[in-house]
């Protein structure tokens, strides 16, 4: 009886591993409310900001351009459009699948401003600058 329980076992064990493994990739990411982007200190005309449940990172799309911001890492990810889906109002993409490499981004700067954490950071390849500023707990930590 009991050889019989511990295949059972182990054969239920690797189907939730499985399902667990094809469902780990895919991440919902929703868009942060009352965030306000700047591009080169003029506000884009199309743009959304998404964020995930692991704090410190966000998915910026940018007209047809999708950048991954690390904001603990300091670094930026230029993220090919085809890996992004749109759900509704949510996207899902896989921040695994980001490219080995980030893009060259320079002056870096993040600061809380009031109730808002602003970050500003060039993208070196282009010279542009973004700015992201997004709303802040009462406590003062980050929603995101």
């Amino acid at each position: 009886m009991r050889r019989r329980i511990l295949p059972m076992g182990a054969f239920s064990l690797v189907l939730a591993a499985g399902a667990w493994a094809q469902n780990a990739g895919k991440q919902t990411w929703k868009p942060v409310a009352l965030a306000i982007v700047k591009y080169n200190d003029e506000a884009p005309k199309s743009w959304n900001l998404y964020h995930t449940e692991k704090k410190g990172l966000l998915l910026l799309h940018l007209w047809k351009r999708y950048l991954l911001v690390d904001m603990k890492e300091e670094e930026v990810f230029d993220i090919d459009p085809s890996t992004v889906k749109e759900a509704g109002d949510n996207v899902e993409f896989d921040a695994a699948s980001r490219p080995a490499d980030p893009l060259e981004s320079g002056e870096w700067k993040s600061r809380d401003v009031g109730p808002t954490r602003r970050i500003r950071f060039r993208l070196s390849r282009d010279g542009k600058v973004v700015e992201l500023q997004i709303p802040l707990q009462i406590n003062g930590k980050p929603f995101y």
